[in-house]
């Protein structure tokens, strides 16, 4: 196909902010974990597909199967929706107090 440009699965963005690998990365709409470290502004690869183990609400109780978000300001998942991004879904519980939980990424916009 001359127009197809990649496969989407991990895409190369702007870094908003100083980025370490396995951060949560949102740019825009677009939102997925960070293959390696990268500086305010400099190319960073980020997955867009794929589970991975990330930081939560240690009080929060999450089923497998929950709908979870990402919460910039304090850079954890948990389950509200209002003012957070999409961020997937949960593929095992995570008990209250657990720190992570494995979210399987949205890889929707």
């Amino acid at each position: 196909m001359k127009n197809y440009v990649q496969r989407g699965d991990t895409l190369t963005l702007t870094a908003p902010a100083a980025i370490a690998s396995g951060d949560v990365v949102a740019v825009g709409s677009i939102i997925g974990v960070a293959n390696g470290d990268a500086a305010n502004g400099a190319p960073v690869d980020v997955d867009t597909v794929g589970v991975f183990r990330l930081p939560k609400v240690s009080a929060l109780a999450i089923a497998a199967g929950d709908v979870v978000y990402f919460d910039a300001a304090t850079k954890l998942v948990n389950k509200t929706a209002s003012g957070n991004t999409k961020l997937g879904v949960a593929t095992e519980a995570a008990a209250n107090p657990s720190p992570t939980v494995a979210v399987r990424l949205s890889g929707a916009f």
